[in-house]
């Protein structure tokens, strides 16, 4: 009897033993697969935009329309095709990129599919401030010539600002009498004879100075 009770006891425990270790290897794997399903989740990219052979089609047809291009209308973006969509871009305020891009399609009048149309345009797409201004060309300085400097001299010489010779020089002392007459007449006292000051004097600008704005 006591025999039959020990092995009733050892198998008891030898099935409980068996159960929790069937356990502990089962929650093992759900933590494991939840730790991968969580790294393979990570951070989802958003969707990728692709013009369709259709209407890569347009654009050729249409460059082409335009001179930008000259090679077949194939639905393909061959290199001649991008450098001719780099072209067009630059000409229309777009970041030169040679892709076809949504802000491109769109400027060039192809219309989007719906798939496209869900995906935003990036403000990468279009040309920035900074290039702009660096292609534009810059104005030249505002100069007084000889003939404006000598009459500007002669008139602080009547006028007691300035006792120096009508040498037709921007010298110091010629400065100092401009100083001195700006502040008399709420320019703002530069010492330079810009636009503003040589038209409080009455002295004429060329036309290069006109067209220049100068420095008012």
């Amino acid at each position: 009897m006591m025999k039959y009770l020990h092995y009733v006891l050892f198998v008891s425990l030898f099935s409980a033993a068996a159960v929790y270790g069937q356990n502990s290897v089962s929650a093992t794997t759900a933590s494991g697969a939840k730790t991968k399903s969580t790294v393979s989740g990570g951070t989802k990219r958003g969707p990728v935009f692709r013009a369709t052979k259709d209407q890569i089609l347009a654009v050729q047809t249409m460059l082409k329309g335009k001179g930008m291009y000259s090679g077949e209308a194939i639905g393909k973006l061959d290199p001649a095709t991008r450098d001719s969509i780099t072209t067009f871009q630059k000409s229309n305020g777009l970041r030169a990129s040679g892709t076809l891009n949504r802000a491109t399609l769109e400027k060039m009048g192809i219309e989007l599919t719906e798939g496209q149309k869900a995906i935003p345009i990036s403000n990468s797409s279009y040309a920035s401030a900074k290039s702009s201004a660096a292609s534009s060309p810059r104005r030249a300085p505002f100069r007084a010539t000889k003939e404006q400097v000598h009459e500007a001299q002669k008139l602080l010489r009547t006028s007691g600002m300035y006792d120096g010779p009508e040498s037709g020089k921007l010298d110091d002392t010629t400065r100092e009498g401009l100083k001195k007459y700006q502040e008399a007449k709420g320019l703002k006292a530069t010492g330079t004879l810009n636009s503003a000051t040589l038209e409080k004097m009455g002295i004429s600008l060329t036309d290069k100075q006109k067209a220049s704005g100068g420095t008012k």
